[in-house]
């Protein structure tokens, strides 16, 4: 079988002849840069990579690694005409794209700007990651603030410094195509409850769903409309070239739901529906979400709502064990994730724990199909490298059917 093949498969709940692999097939599958830094110096290849999301500073995994450990993905996702040189705050080089800016602070942050030179983002001096500042609808009271914001809307989790255009991103996709037998991931970049709390502010929105919930309706319609758009414009020209779409929405916390569920399947869920449902429709592909935390209690909604697949599969939260997963919810949903615990093993265990780990989860997740195997989000700067070799080893090894 081709690493696509296998891709299908398991998302059809068909056991390939071994468990499809990703690593970076996704914007919440891969590695920091600082991390892949530090692998490449593990196996003796030199430094750099092209930070694709520089919020968290997350790394396209090149062709070699991905021969390297049987790696089944890659992703489809607009990326900059024009990549530059750039440090890592460890020191360590990397491109990012052309248009990505920052400042550095006198406390010695560092700030992330837009095009226009406001602040979008905010990085503590010690710290890897941007966080996101000044949502651009914190301002808005009523409905009828929403058609001035229209265009911010409907380019929300379109970054400005990803400038390739359709037509080069369909060029790019049918070059990948030919020259790999990988399953291509499309990054819809897509959020409905995380998109009203980066629009207006993660405060206001969680009130909006309670208090204004006029207003939230209307800020979400108009944000599913413009996906809409995007998608009607995008996936004709990906016919053929595209095999899972991915969306996301962080729909848990560590201990539980990030809302309660019926304000959930109430305010977010419709809203899903008719975006997910949109997708499918025009691609008559499968669909994978992403939802980091505790997210067992919604995945009966999301099977319903149109979702193929979950990814990251949080196995240190609360009701995530692996295990019950699959029993109670393995033939309606695979799973995309959970080969890894990366909050207690892969960084702070031994590499043999971490081979134990691995066996584990593939124990609990691989019969059946229905799973691809990954860690848990993106490998962090502080992972060993000898980790890392141990997970994709012990997932190769173990991954037989």
């Amino acid at each position: 079988m081709t690493d696509r093949e296998r891709v299908l498969a398991a998302l059809s709940h068909r056991e390939p002849d071994r468990i499809p692999i990703d690593l970076g097939g996704t914007e919440s599958s891969g590695l920091t840069a600082a991390a892949y830094n530090s692998l490449k110096r593990h196996l003796g290849l030199p430094e750099g990579g092209r930070v694709f999301e520089p919020f968290q500073h997350v790394v396209l995994v090149e062709d070699e690694i991905k021969e390297r450990f049987g790696i089944a993905t890659y992703p489809l996702i607009f990326e900059p005409r024009r990549w530059r040189p750039a440090c890592l705050p460890d020191g360590s080089p990397c491109e990012v794209p052309e248009g990505w800016r920052t400042v550095t602070l006198p406390d010695g942050s560092e700030e992330a700007v837009d095009a226009s030179g406001a602040a979008i983002g905010r990085r503590a001096g010690s710290g890897f990651h941007f966080d996101p500042v000044n949502p651009p609808m914190a301002g808005v009271e009523s409905i009828g603030d929403i058609p001035k914001h229209r265009d911010v809307i409907h380019s929300f989790d379109a970054p400005f410094f990803a400038d390739e255009s359709i037509e080069e991103l369909t060029a790019r996709a049918g070059r990948l195509r030919d020259a790999s037998g990988r399953a291509a991931i499309l990054n819809f970049q897509s959020h409905i409850l995380a998109a009203g709390q980066l629009l207006r502010g993660f405060e206001s929105f969680m009130s909006d769903l309670l208090l204004n919930t006029k207003l939230a309706e209307a800020l979400l319609t108009e944000l599913v409309d413009g996906y809409c758009e995007r998608a009607n414009a995008l996936f004709p020209a990906l016919n053929g070239l595209v095999d899972v779409i991915l969306v996301n929405d962080d729909l848990g916390t560590q201990a539980g739901p990030m809302l309660s569920p019926k304000v959930y399947r109430a305010r977010i869920k419709p809203h899903q529906r008719r975006l997910f449902s949109h997708l499918k429709s025009i691609s008559g592909l499968p669909l994978l979400l992403h939802s980091c935390g505790s997210v067992r209690w919604a995945i009966p909604d999301l099977i319903e709502v149109g979702i193929d697949a979950l990814n990251p599969v949080q196995v240190s939260a609360a009701e995530m064990d692996t295990a019950a997963l699959k029993r109670d919810l393995g033939r309606e949903i695979a799973f995309w994730g959970g080969g890894c615990d990366t909050q207690h093993v892969l960084n702070r265990g031994t590499p043999a724990e971490v081979r134990e780990e691995v066996k584990r989860r593939i124990g609990d997740l691989a019969p059946g199909g229905g799973f691809v195997f990954c860690q848990v989000h993106n490998i962090q700067p502080e992972v060993p490298p000898e980790n890392i070799v141990a997970m994709l080893a012990a997932a190769a090894e173990s991954g037989g059917y």
